[in-house]
Order: C-alpha cells, then structure tokens, then sequence
C-alpha cells in the first residue's frame, strides 16, 4: 500500500484562519483531534491518514485554537463555536455530509455536530470519547495541569497509552515544542482551565442528547483508557440507538496509535460498508 502524502491547505472558517490536511478520494471523512497541551490534527492522526486516504477523502484539521489554527484572544471558546467551525470548515471545502472519525474531545465535537447538524454528518467512530457525568481521572487532570515545563509534558502524556514504550523522547519533545510555542501556554489555558477542588466532575454530552442520536456510530475504546473511563464507552453504546462498541484489552486512551493496524481494519469497513 503506498503512502498518499496530505496536502497542507489554509482556509477560513467562522472567521478563523484554519490549518487542515487532506488527502485521497472517495467519501470524505473527518479525522478530529482529541485536547490538551501541544494537540494537532497531525500528533492525534499523522500515521494513519496516509492509509486512510487510500478509501476515503480525509480531512484532519486544526479545531480553533489548537494545534496552528488562529486563537483569537478575545474570543470565548466553547462547544457552540468548535460547532460552527467544524460547520464553517465543511463548507469552504464545499463538502456537504461527512463522516467523522472523533478522537476525545474530537468524538465529542463530532457528536455534537450530529446533534445540531444532522444532516451534516453520515457516520460517527469515536476514540475514547467521554459522556455523561464521571469524577476526574489521573490521566484528564494531569492534561489540564500541565505546566509549561518538559517534565509536566512528559507527566500529561504518560497516562495515554497502556504501553509505556510508545512514548518516546522524541514524541514528548514535540508536544513540549508545540505546547510552548509563542502564545500557546496562554492559549491552552484560555481553552482548558486547570481543575478547581479535590474531587472535580467531568461533565460530557448528557444522556438525553445521545439518544436522540440517529447516526451509525462504531465506538472505539481502550480496556485501560487512563483518561477517559472504559465505563464511559459502556454508557455510550447504551444510550446511542445505532452503535457498535469494539474494546481493545492492553490499550489506553490512543487507540489510533496503539492499535493502528486494527483502528484501520474497523474504521475501514464501518465507512466502507454498503449504506
């Protein structure tokens, strides 16, 4: 299988200049980053696009604030916004319906394009997503205390794979680069506020919501997932009326990276499958 190198585009989008890579043809698909310190479209899903460009139109892009997509200081950031800029996104590129491969926060986000747009989305598959109510882990309070040092890098990425062995210096050190860039600690903060209290909730898409849902979802979701709870992919193929939920034992929360060949296999016939 040969590689398909992404072409590195700059649009705008609700009134953001946005980062995207897209490569392939076929039906397009939305590969969208998950949060935290130094996060980009290309840390979440770099290996994997190439592959997936051999099916499907991929575009992997910057949301708002993150990775090299525009922050805008005097904006308030929040689902609302990340909605309209997905939305803004698909609509420069002039794609209509897509299918949404959501890592995390990038799940959510898909989810809640679903929800406010369903005519905009054909298929969800969510990595690690969160929903629900749940206490704050380890793994989610170290990415939001992260503080600014190669250390504190090293300590947030440590609780995301199950293998310790795939975080390498080299992975830290870009992260760690692309988290202290000029602006960028400020940035995450504006984005991601540091925990406040002992025994903070983590508040995802309610239950409500997500059985409105109509869409065909694959849940994708690590035994060991240190960030976002096993439970929580439970609770989710409970409550979405049209979903399949694939565990993976000895995985954490990067299951695009820890289990790439069958991340592919899945991904690869849940979109390509008849409609």
């Amino acid at each position: 299988m040969s590689f398909i190198p992404p072409d590195t585009l700059t649009i705008t989008a609700a009134d953001h200049r946005t980062n995207l890579y897209r490569a392939g043809e076929g039906s397009p698909v939305a590969l969208l980053h998950g949060s935290g310190a130094g996060v980009s479209a290309w840390a979440n899903f770099a290996p994997v696009i190439g592959p997936l460009a051999q099916y499907f139109d991929v575009i992997a892009p910057d949301i708002a604030g993150f990775g090299q997509t525009e922050l805008k200081p005097d904006t308030e950031y929040g689902i609302g916004l990340w909605v309209s800029h997905f939305v803004g996104i698909l609509d420069a590129l002039g794609i209509e319906k897509i299918s949404v491969v959501g890592n995390s926060f990038g799940g959510a986000l898909g989810l809640m394009t679903a929800i406010n747009h369903p005519d905009r989305i054909d298929r969800l598959v969510l990595l690690g997503t969160p929903c629900g109510r749940f206490p704050m882990t380890d793994g989610l309070r170290a990415q939001l205390e992260f503080d600014g040092t190669l250390d504190g890098m090293r300590r947030a990425v440590s609780f995301f794979p199950y293998d310790p062995a795939i975080i390498t210096e080299t992975l830290i050190q870009r992260r760690f680069e692309a988290a202290t860039r000029d602006g960028a600690l400020e940035a995450f903060r504006k984005l991601m506020p540091a925990p406040q209290g002992d025994a903070p909730e983590v508040r995802g898409i309610p239950e409500k919501m997500l059985r409105s849902v109509q869409h065909k979802a694959l849940i994708l979701h690590g035994r060991e997932d240190r960030v976002v709870p096993h439970f929580c992919a439970e609770n989710m193929h409970a409550w979405l009326q049209n979903s399949d939920l694939v565990s993976f034992g000895r995985c954490g929360h990067w299951v695009q990276i820890e289990r790439e060949p069958d991340f592919l296999r899945q991904v690869i016939g849940f979109l390509g499958a008849d409609q």
